[in-house]
């Protein structure tokens, strides 16, 4: 079951409640230019980002930066039900912080955040608050809904930034060993790499790598290893001024008219275009 989707000031808030049954997966592995929320209310997903596979129990939130790549799917609990919240920096800025929040990005990366079952009930009741001002729309909703999403940010970094969070635990030993090689990947995409060097570097038949990364992340591997580079390559064509071949180069094609073909494949446009369209003010070479 699938709640509306309500936005706010031009899609720069989102929010979206969701309750589902059976096994379901994330269908594409994607990344996007704002922040993202999960809270869990109930039942059990898997969440990959960026390398790191989590395993999301009831009163658990996931954190996601803006590009950071994710993916979400069923564990052996096949039934959740979750409230989705998308947002800019600019949304709800702190007070006395024109600009931005400065508590984002999220300080600890996109990661998995275990609360309290007291904060769990403060946390679940934020997230209904924001939910319930989107239904009904009543005069002031929209500075109730930002009232509630700068308490929530506050609530988040005072939990991030505590001596309680527990260690990263691995739902299944092959997790570990999926995570180990995606954060090996995320460090030398650059490189040639390939799925037989992989294999042979982490002690896994090329075949059993090639199986369970697809099961684990969602991705085949070279797909996944296209979608870092292409990523890596948004962010210097928005932040430096270096000619697309250079990026292409640094990012580990080694033909310009594959990097093209890839980076529109990926994100549906030239990267020229990319460009145009997100070029960072006071960005330099």
């Amino acid at each position: 079951m699938f709640g509306p989707k309500y936005f706010i000031e031009n899609d720069s808030f989102s929010i979206q409640y969701m309750y589902r049954k059976g096994f379901s997966t994330m269908s594409t592995p994607h990344f996007h230019p704002f922040y993202e929320i999960y809270y869990l209310l109930q039942g059990e997903r898997t969440y990959f980002i960026n390398g790191n596979i989590f395993t999301a129990r009831r009163g658990d939130m996931i954190l996601v930066n803006p590009y950071d790549v994710h993916r979400t799917t069923s564990t052996d609990v096949q039934e959740f039900e979750r409230i989705l919240v998308n947002f800019s920096e600019t949304f709800a800025p702190i007070e006395g912080s024109p600009g931005g929040s400065p508590f984002l990005p999220f300080v600890q990366g996109s990661r998995l955040l275990r609360f309290s079952i007291k904060d769990q009930t403060i946390i679940e009741q934020m997230m209904r608050d924001m939910l319930a001002e989107c239904e009904q729309q009543q005069e002031g909703y929209v500075d109730y809904v930002k009232s509630v999403m700068r308490q929530l940010l506050i609530k988040i970094y005072r939990e991030s930034t505590s001596s309680r969070q527990e260690p990263l635990q691995y739902a299944h030993p092959m997790h570990q060993k999926i995570s180990e090689i995606a954060t090996y990947l995320n460090g030398h995409f650059h490189e040639n790499v390939t799925l037989e060097q992989i294999a042979k570097q982490f002690y896994i038949s090329t075949s059993y790598l090639s199986r369970v990364f697809k099961k684990v992340t969602g991705f085949h591997f070279r797909e996944y290893l296209q979608l870092i580079r292409v990523k890596d390559a948004q962010r210097l064509l928005r932040e430096t001024n270096e000619k697309v071949l250079i990026i292409a180069e640094k990012t580990g094609f080694e033909h310009v008219a594959h990097f093209n073909t890839t980076f529109k494949k990926v994100t549906g446009m030239t990267p020229l275009r990319y460009r145009k369209q997100n070029k960072q003010p006071g960005s330099s070479l």
